[in-house]
């Protein structure tokens, strides 16, 4: 295999890795890598997903996402004609 690591465990380590070997019937060498292992993929960053295709577009209002004038009608639709906003029916 790769090369040989020596370390010092106080009480309480060597306790948890006693249990592991003795959980997974696993050698002490065994449980020290898995466990390295786990560590070092649990600690390293993601990858945060990129969507494709945000940016500016050149058509609809350019105001969209700030005037609210926009959402005032956004599920009358849906909601039936006779629909009207909370504001509206006195909520």
């Amino acid at each position: 295999m790769g090369s040989s690591v020596q370390a010092r465990l106080d009480e309480e380590t060597k306790q948890a890795l006693d249990r592991i070997v003795r959980r997974y019937g696993w050698s002490v060498s065994r449980a020290l890598r898995e466990c390295i292992l786990q560590t070092d993929k649990l600690s390293t960053p993601k990858r945060t997903q990129r969507m494709i295709g945000i940016g500016s577009v050149d058509f609809g209002p350019g105001d969209l996402a700030t005037n609210k004038e926009y959402l005032r009608d956004l599920g009358v639709k849906s909601m039936g004609k006779g629909w009207r906003p909370p504001q509206e029916r006195g909520e």
